[in-house]
This record gives structure tokens, sequence and C-alpha cells, in this order.
């Protein structure tokens, strides 16, 4: 069994792979819920929502994120009514949403209702939050000129802001009172290979190992987890996450990702172009294993999970 410690889109693509390399039912996505946001009365978890769309092949994949074939009329007609709707909702994506509201207003958890999305969409994977309790990253900016520090949630740090700010500091609100989901502790523990998935280790990956519980699990198995940089020659190959670990005080290096990492896994997969820095991971304790890591097609994404799971098979 192989189980995944997933953020967003980074997460998605390398689930791809997996699933190309061992039978659905033996792998699961442990996702990150702190980027969910409650917008226009619905509940909205952006991360296992592109999980759910990548891996059922409705994904949009020019964007990266949401339905494809989508259309903007109600989206439209709120900001005709004069409604500032800068978090884009398609009318596809949005039932998504209602359905996941409607059902947490009538008492089911996040995980039952992630668990019937999954299924909806065909999915034989298990699909998790860490959490059914509410989760939320915020994200404080540094101070600028003209404006003094202040604190955002992270969707309006990362859409409405476009993710330029600088970042002072990151906390995850509700996390002292936020308890690992139904069955996310027996995956971590029973699984073969844990693998930290090459997502945003700040904002993605971090809410996961916060929840009290989880990084206790993953401690307790280090030998049996790797984790994939998702920092390649020093940058993001999406997102901010090398800006940001950089503003925090944090290398915006596979040297940095194995700082971070290093109490969970034994084994970090860095890209080629990373090869240099590969006794200097080593001298924090974290085996490099140096592999092609840019998956720009199935065939790569797939690659790089065979290549993953080998590390500490």
């Amino acid at each position: 069994m192989i189980t995944v410690i997933a953020g967003g889109v980074g997460a998605a693509r390398y689930l791809t792979g997996q699933l190309q390399v061992t039978p659905a039912p033996e792998v699961t996505a442990v996702v990150n819920v702190a980027d969910d946001v409650e917008l226009h009365g619905l509940h909205i978890s952006p991360d296992i929502d592109t999980v759910i769309y990548t891996l059922s092949g409705a994904i949009d994949r020019n964007r990266g994120w949401g339905l494809a074939d989508e259309t903007w009329n109600a989206l439209n007609e709120l900001r005709a009514l004069g409604l500032d709707a800068w978090f884009s909702l398609g009318d596809r994506d949005l039932a998504t949403h209602m359905f996941r509201t409607t059902l947490l207003s009538q008492g089911r958890s996040l995980s039952e209702v992630t668990a019937r999305l999954a299924e909806a969409r065909g999915l034989r994977c298990r699909v998790m939050p860490v959490s059914d309790q509410p989760i939320e990253t915020r994200v404080t900016l540094a101070a600028t000129r003209h404006e003094a520090q202040r604190e955002v949630g992270f969707q309006e740090y990362f859409v409405r802001l476009g993710h330029q700010p600088d970042v002072a500091a990151v906390r995850f609100e509700g996390i002292e009172a936020a308890r690992p989901a139904p069955g996310v502790l027996e995956a971590i523990r029973d699984a073969d290979v844990v693998v930290i998935a090459p997502s945003n280790p700040v904002v993605s990956i971090g809410p996961v190992l916060a929840v009290p519980g989880v990084s206790e699990a993953l401690a307790a198995r280090r030998d049996r987890n790797v984790a994939v940089s998702p920092i390649v020659a020093g940058a993001a190959l999406k997102g901010p996450a090398d800006r940001m670990l950089r503003s925090l005080g944090e290398e915006p290096s596979a040297v940095g990702v194995a700082r971070l990492y290093r109490d969970f896994i034994s084994k970090l997969v860095i890209d080629e172009a990373d090869a240099a820095l590969a006794d200097t991971v080593a001298a924090m304790g974290v085996q490099p294993v140096v592999t092609q890591t840019i998956m720009s097609s199935p065939q790569a994404a797939s690659a790089l999970a065979q290549a993953t799971v080998a590390a500490v098979s």
C-alpha cells in the first residue's frame, strides 16, 4: 500500500503517475484542507477537488485547476450584480461545492463527503482529508513602504493577490483542535511506503504535518518514508513555494526541503539539475535519490513514481 501526503496540483500530477504503477485500491491520498474556504455560502476544498478532478480525468489541463469545458455564467452574474467575486468558480464546479456544502449541513463529515465525491468520479483509490475539523492557513504579509504588516487568508493571498507579496509568517488557525480524520493514522502506519508529494512545503504539506498525531506517526516509520522535492534548481515549478521559503528564512532548494522534512523521511528525491546538492542533503541524514522529477508527460510522472517508491522498497 502506498500513502501519499498531498497538496494540490503537484501532488495530483504525482498521483497520476503512482496510479500507473500501483493498483488504485492500494493507493491512498491524505490531502491538505487548510486551503479550504467558505465563499458565497459554499464550502470549497481546492486541494481535494484538484486531486479528484485530476485523477478522474476531469481537470482543465490548461489551467491546472477546475473542470474542463467550464462555463462562467453564475460568476459573471455575481459580478454584474456588483459582488467582488475574485475567486473563480465555474458553473460545473459550483455543483461540487453545493453538493459538499449540502451534505456538511446535514451533519456528514468532510471525510464522508470526499469519499462520495471520489466515488462519483469513478476513483478506486482512496482520497481523504487530513482532518474533518476546520483548519485555515493564515498568511502575514510583510510590511511595505505603503502598507503595514497584515494577515490574510491563504486564498486571498494566493488568488486575489496573485501570491506576489512577501510573506512574514504563516500560521494554521484551528490546528490545536484538529484531529486526524478517520483512517489517516492507519493509512500512514500500515503503508508499505509513505510519499510526501512535490507540493509546497509551507502551505500544502505544512498543515498536514501540523495536525496533532500526523508528524508522530510519520516519524515512527521514518525509514519507509520518502519525499519528492518541489524545488528544482532553486525554483518552484508552479506556485510561490520558492519565494515563501526565502521570505520565511528557509533555503529555497532541495537542501531546504531536506531540512524541513528530515525528521519524517529517510530519502529525498531530487532533480538531476540539483545533483550537486546531493552531498549536502546526505549530510543532514537524508539520502538523496537523483532522477528526473519534472512531470512533463504521463510517462515522466509514472517514471518518477516508480523511482520514488523504489527508493524505500
